[in-house]
């Protein structure tokens, strides 16, 4: 039962913790004690199958903790703001993240240093050190600061909530007719992650992906690659939107309205709404903590005069990031690189038609914008599932 949303057995568990959550909420109440009691227990049971991971865990959350504290008091109390020491707190911040990429490389103990969520609570915290730093939390509170980082509906994958909006949450609990509605919501999304994850992703992936991903491993035909690509791609999608959906589910029946992470993602008509509707917690917090951080550096510096050059070099760094967050593979890599040059593309495209006019933007543009669109984003899935790695041409 270490994975979470994992098994049915989990599910049952869940709500024999939660029957107390509930019944508070729809008296209008909440029960902080209890609510970090079972934080606890489905931390215990996230890493009691691996003890040395939850040794880890804990040496992190004490890591994150101090350096959180100490930029704090260093920004807000003795009201400093050097660039060099910020640029410190984000390293320090992400090393724990960093060596759990690279130990695997180098040998077999990755799990001395990594953890399940490690990424998820790196974003949670380094994105706290960045916003004290843009003076955004003026104010800081031990438990408030570990309530968000062990929020423990979101924590093994997401999505990734922002401090200043779960705060306000926690701050203002909805009342009894505003918690009926975020019961039912919640109920519903968790349905539609068991229609998601358990019925559709489980049979994509038994009847499509293993058969096509054995057959294409003993004998790589390009019907069976193209089939394993459009697969795959429904595979991650309802997996990782079924996952998402337990996620926010659990979140609203503890009054905590956690952001959703797809919008229709397959119907978007380019590439930049498909990041605007893919992994949307991942794709809005690179955007915000990496890529527009990058531009007002690069605008900063005047090394380039055009801003659309400034803006492509960010895109590049900004996906070549996320490429290796995924993993140092080669394939993670291209994968990023590939999304950078398809967003580039797209951009010198929009611009051309600007001012050449040699398409119109209508229903008909628009269906074919979505089919063009999701061919792309498959073929993108198609290098990102390192399949290509297992085959020889």
């Amino acid at each position: 039962m270490s994975t979470p949303y994992g098994t049915i057995l989990y599910f049952g568990v869940l709500l024999l913790f939660f029957i107390p959550i509930i019944v508070a909420g729809l008296l209008g109440k909440r029960l902080p004690i209890y609510n970090a009691f079972v934080t606890l227990v489905f931390l215990y049971f996230l890493f009691s199958a691996n003890p040395v991971q939850g040794i880890t865990f804990i040496f992190f959350v004490f890591w994150q903790l101090a350096l959180v504290r100490l930029y704090f008091y260093y920004r807000q109390e003795k009201k400093q703001n050097h660039g060099g020491v910020f640029v410190i707190a984000v390293i320090l911040s992400i090393l724990p993240l960093v060596i759990s990429k690279v130990v695997p490389i180098l040998g077999d103990q990755v799990t001395m240093v990594g953890f399940l969520g490690i990424s998820y609570l790196t974003f949670k915290a380094t994105q706290m050190i960045i916003e004290i730093r843009d003076n955004l939390i003026k104010q800081y509170n031990a438990w408030d600061f570990v309530n968000f980082l062990l929020f423990f509906p979101t924590i093994s994958s997401g999505p990734i909530d922002r401090f200043r909006r779960f705060k306000k949450d926690v701050d203002n609990p909805p009342s009894k007719e505003a918690y009926v509605a975020l019961l039912n919501r919640g109920i519903f999304l968790i349905f539609l992650g068991f229609l998601y994850k358990f019925i559709i992703a489980y049979l994509v992936n038994k009847h499509f992906v293993v058969p096509l991903d054995i057959a294409i491993t003993h004998n790589v035909d390009t019907t069976s690659l193209i089939g394993y690509m459009y697969a795959y791609s429904m595979y991650l999608f309802f997996d990782f939107a079924g996952y998402s959906a337990f996620a926010v589910g659990v979140s609203y029946l503890l009054g905590v309205q956690t952001p959703m992470n797809f919008n229709k993602p397959f119907a978007a008509r380019n590439i930049k709404e498909f990041w605007n509707r893919w992994h949307m917690t991942l794709s809005f917090w690179f955007r915000d903590y990496v890529f527009m951080r990058f531009v007002l550096w690069l605008t900063k510096k005047k090394w380039f005069k055009s801003k659309f050059t400034i803006a492509y070099i960010a895109y590049f760094v900004n996906f070549f990031i996320m490429g290796v967050w995924h993993g140092l593979h080669w394939y993670y890599i291209v994968y990023g690189l590939y999304q950078a040059t398809l967003i580039v593309g797209f951009d010198l495209i929009e611009r051309f038609n600007k001012k050449h006019k040699f398409y119109p933007k209508n229903k008909i543009t628009y269906v074919i914008g979505v089919i063009i669109t999701f061919q792309f984003v498959c073929f993108g899935f198609l290098i990102f599932s390192g399949i290509l790695d297992k085959i020889n041409f």
